[in-house]
């Protein structure tokens, strides 16, 4: 009897047995597969912070190329709005000899003939020039611009306020709103 209770003591024995490595198993499968797990989260935040920096990336590299389209569409419209400045700047030098020769009252009869038909001349010339945006810079009377305007010479005048523009020496013109030559001015300095 006794080795029937012992041999049944060791079957139970060897039964706790099995059941604990079986249950060792299954920790040891659990573990496994939390660790799995583990790795797999981590994964995740990492490949989510990866997303979060490309989209970020994403959104920089899409407003850098609107913000490229911006600057080439504002270079393009300025390249066509001043696309004529260069000639303009030769036809202004046209204007200019045409102003001296009609400048030139001491003339025969004759010669003032042929003055009047270049001052016609002269009058459709400066309106096609104000139909493609070209006007004088002309501030005499008021206080010198050096944007608009370059001083040459002062003189001092009393009854003038300082730096108003005396004299225009040599006009200035813009095109549009740039100016494509400074006026030359004489101003007062007291």
């Amino acid at each position: 009897m006794m080795a029937k209770k012992k041999e049944k003591q060791t079957e139970e024995v060897k039964q706790e047995e099995t059941e604990l490595l079986e249950e060792t198993k299954e920790l040891e499968q659990d573990t496994k597969i939390n660790n799995e797990m583990l790795k797999l989260e981590e994964e995740i935040r990492s490949l989510t912070a990866e997303n979060k920096t490309l989209n970020e990336k994403i959104k920089l590299t899409q407003a850098d190329l609107i913000n490229y389209r911006k600057r080439k569409d504002e270079e393009t419209a300025n390249a066509l709005k001043y696309a004529n400045q260069d000639i303009m700047k030769d036809l202004i030098n046209v204007l200019d000899n045409l102003e001296r020769a009609l400048g030139n009252k001491q003339v025969s009869e004759e010669v003032q003939k042929y003055l009047t038909g270049f001052e016609m001349i002269y009058q459709n010339f400066k309106t096609i020039l104000e139909n493609y945006g070209i006007s004088e810079i002309n501030r005499v009377g008021e206080v010198f611009n050096p944007n608009e305007e370059q001083a040459l010479l002062t003189e001092c005048v009393e009854d003038k306020e300082d730096d108003v523009v005396l004299e225009v020496l040599l006009k200035g013109y813009k095109l549009k709103d740039r100016v494509i030559r400074p006026a030359s001015v004489k101003i007062n300095q007291k």
